[in-house]
């Protein structure tokens, strides 16, 4: 169970950075062609980012591995703490995103420049989130967690269901990965090539 329920998280951080990577592509590339984003792949990336890591990722790493790592050892205690202040410092980010996008769309002056300033924040604030997991928390994890924790935390973490690889095609973050995917310009998905 150990290594499925690190291979759960681990597969679900690779679905969070593939967001993070498309939303920062999509607004350099409005930035360098001076063009309006596409706001449907925007909001289907925003409305996956509240969906699965903000309501599902998050707060089961926060009851699950955090409280048993807690519990077990006072090694992660400063690491743990960091983490959970970055969780909700991601709330925070994660509604800029979505003030400064309404402000976007609405052709706010300033909009693309104060959309981007929130997206750069939100995704060094991820790509640093995701390092220090597992870089620091994961190997003290493995190291000091028993294997019923392990157990209970691939079950929790398994009941999710990556969007990248969910066999059931009903599944809600299956089908919005799907859309993201579909209507995301290449290198980020298949949809339509942005006008150049």
């Amino acid at each position: 169970m150990f290594n499925q329920a690190i291979n759960i998280i681990q597969e679900e951080h690779r679905s969070l950075a593939a967001i993070v990577h498309g939303l920062k592509y999509l607004v350099n590339d409005a930035r360098s062609n001076t063009a309006r984003a596409d706001f449907k792949v925007l909001r289907a990336m925003l409305h996956y980012i509240d969906a699965f890591p903000e309501r599902l990722h998050h707060p089961k790493e926060d009851a699950y591995v955090f409280a048993r790592l807690a519990a077990r050892t006072h090694e992660a205690d400063d690491v743990i703490g960091e983490l959970k202040k970055q969780h909700e410092e991601g709330t925070e980010l994660v509604s800029a995103l979505h003030t400064r996008l309404d402000a976007y769309e609405a052709g706010a002056a300033g909009g693309l420049a104060a959309f981007a300033e929130a997206v750069d924040a939100f995704t060094d604030a991820m790509w640093q989130h995701m390092a220090v997991e597992e870089k620091v928390l994961l190997p003290l994890a493995r190291q000091h967690l028993s294997d019923a924790d392990w157990v209970e935390i691939a079950e929790a973490f398994g009941e999710n269901g990556d969007p990248r690889f969910s066999a059931d095609a009903e599944d809600e973050f299956s089908a919005l990965f799907s859309r993201i995917v579909t209507l995301a310009p290449p290198p980020i998905g298949v949809g339509p090539a942005t006008g150049r």
